[in-house]
């Protein structure tokens, strides 16, 4: 992973725990349900950062490798993980 990535990646994730022990105490407490839907959309913003950290990273370093390369079915192989990446992300559920 490249080292400023994975910097930023690990501080993300720990602003989320933190994030989601507030939110579980917030749902103990029984605080009021818009407070805890606004923490709760927090998080869900939280993760999608992370996720385009995460993305960037295998962007950066695993994708433009197996794009770059001549072999056929490594480069398919990489464009199939993306088409499947796209899918989880837009299509499934609807």
């Amino acid at each position: 992973m490249i080292a400023e990535i994975k910097k930023q990646a690990i501080n993300r994730s720990h602003r989320i725990e933190g994030q989601f022990k507030a939110l579980e105490r917030a749902i103990d407490n029984e605080v009021y349900c818009m407070d805890i839907l606004t923490q709760s959309l927090a998080i869900q913003k939280s993760l999608a950062s992370l996720n385009k950290l995460i993305l960037e990273n295998h962007l950066r370093t695993h994708m433009a490798h197996s794009l770059g390369s001549h072999d056929p079915a490594e480069q398919d192989k990489a464009i199939e993980e993306m088409m499947k990446l796209y899918e989880l992300n837009n299509i499934r559920g609807k």
